[in-house]
């Protein structure tokens, strides 16, 4: 098995790891207890634990309910289907360092057209007044013991109401509970396969326990042949929650207040707006970093099935209950500035993936690309060429695409307005994030492409930030 180790930052050390594998769970739910229970007020949940020490965070800590595990396992199994019985176009992932290379079905803009359509039509069909005057009320008012009361039409109910938005976000705490100690059980397994049956040669262990559960074992863990574990955790599961809540939390404003405010409608259509461009372009994510060179841990599989779900969408969680009137004006100017980001971020995309489907021979900006032609060795010998952007976009700054990103995050975020910090951790986490990623990134590819990357650094001397960093 091929030895290659994930690069990472000198910040996130053994000691780190360990600190993030702890924290991370708790802070899930300290987030949405206080979204959702203290008015989005960090001094209120403080002053809490402050109070009640250990007792108190045990307290607000929900347990994982049966109704939580019914909407994780409907919602993971239905995108499961979706991912190996949709159509979709046959897909070749970059060359692995162990030289293989990854194929892939392209299905993930219908899998979300289906999904969002299910759940909207699931929504809009329990609430239709024919079944809701019936037995939805009864349904939801008893929803455990429907199943022994038997009665055809109120089974179906009850499982269709677990997909009532409302249902989903009145059980959100149990939600992100579940997901974290079933994520967590979910690592260990990929923990265990990479050891006793990895799907390829791009696999191996570090030595160290921590750090393989953390960075994970394999590259490209698959079951069977066909059902690739990175795409459902990273898209099917974390990219595909994210639109839904967008949805649920915008849904969950309507029915508790009779309308939804402009601050709540331009979080959803822009966060929806990404979570669309993502899934257009979903065969360009195969190429980044968090498929193509980051291995199926703790980092990347815990971290798009519970953080995504609970961090990604945390501006809209907050809205529900802190409703803002922008005004007509401020809420086009927002959401006008935010699709303007989420099109340039696309673009960036757009032009490098475009550069190296055609090997170069491409406009960009209406002219022939610059590009340095750089070798390398695979570590099973091999040597492969790859072609370096460095114009358009490419030639801002290596990581130009980051700025347009954090940029509507921001623009999605600031409809909350300012009342409280909470809202803008979200923006502040990704900024972190990127910023390391770029950071790893480079790392990589200047052991990966050695002189080819000095020379290409000299053309594109910044890293992010043109012209600061």
């Amino acid at each position: 098995m091929g030895e290659t180790k994930t690069v990472h930052s000198p910040l996130v050390t053994y000691a780190s790891m360990l600190s993030l594998l702890s924290l991370c769970p708790p802070f899930v739910i300290l987030l949405w207890y206080t979204m959702v229970h203290a008015d989005g007020s960090i001094l209120q949940t403080w002053d809490h634990l402050r109070q009640h020490g250990l007792q108190g965070f045990i307290e607000i800590w929900p347990r994982p309910t049966a109704t939580a595990w019914k909407i994780i396992a409907c919602y993971g199994a239905f995108e499961a289907a979706l991912q190996l019985l949709l159509p979709g176009k046959r897909v070749e992932g970059p060359i692995s360092p162990a030289g293989n290379r990854p194929v892939y079905k392209a299905n993930g803009m219908a899998a979300y057209f289906v999904t969002l359509t299910t759940y909207l039509g699931l929504w809009w069909y329990i609430l239709s007044p024919s079944i809701h005057s019936v037995c939805f009320y009864e349904c939801r008012a008893s929803f455990d013991s429907t199943f022994l009361r038997g009665g055809h039409s109120l089974v179906l109910v009850s499982w269709f109401g677990i997909f009532n938005p409302t249902v989903v976000y009145d059980h959100l705490g149990e939600i992100f509970s579940a997901l974290i100690f079933g994520s967590f059980i979910f690592c260990i397994f990929l923990y265990i396969k990479g050891h006793v049956a990895p799907s390829s040669t791009d696999s191996g262990s570090s030595g160290n326990a921590i750090i393989d559960f953390y960075w994970g074992m394999e590259l490209y863990p698959r079951i069977g042949k066909y059902f690739d574990i990175k795409v459902f955790t990273n898209c099917r599961f974390g990219m595909m929650s994210w639109a839904v809540l967008a949805v649920t939390y915008c849904i969950k404003q309507y029915e508790v207040n009779g309308r939804v405010a402009d601050s709540m409608l331009v979080n959803t259509i822009l966060m929806l707006v990404y979570v669309t461009k993502f899934f257009w372009w979903e065969a360009g994510y195969w190429n980044t970093m968090d498929i193509a060179h980051d291995r199926a841990g703790f980092y990347i599989c815990w971290g798009c099935l519970v953080w995504v779900p609970s961090i990604y969408t945390s501006p809209g969680m907050y809205l529900v209950n802190h409703p803002v009137n922008l005004g007509t004006q401020l809420a086009l100017f927002i959401l006008a500035a935010g699709i303007l980001c989420i099109y340039i971020n696309y673009d960036c995309d757009r032009q490098r993936q475009e550069f190296r489907r055609t090997n170069g021979k491409c406009l960009v900006w209406g002219r022939a690309p610059s590009k340095i032609v750089a070798s390398y060795t695979t570590t099973s010998g091999e040597t492969k060429t790859s072609l370096l952007l460095t114009s358009g976009w490419w030639g801002l700054s290596r990581h130009f695409h980051y700025v347009p990103e954090i940029s509507a995050a921001f623009f999605w975020t600031v409809p909350a307005l300012f009342n409280h910090f909470l809202p803008y951790f979200y923006v502040i986490f990704l900024t972190i994030l990127l910023l390391d990623r770029a950071k790893r990134d480079d790392d990589r590819c200047r052991t990966k492409y050695g002189k080819y990357w000095k020379s290409y650094c000299q053309k594109v001397p910044y890293r992010v930030i043109p012209g600061i960093y």
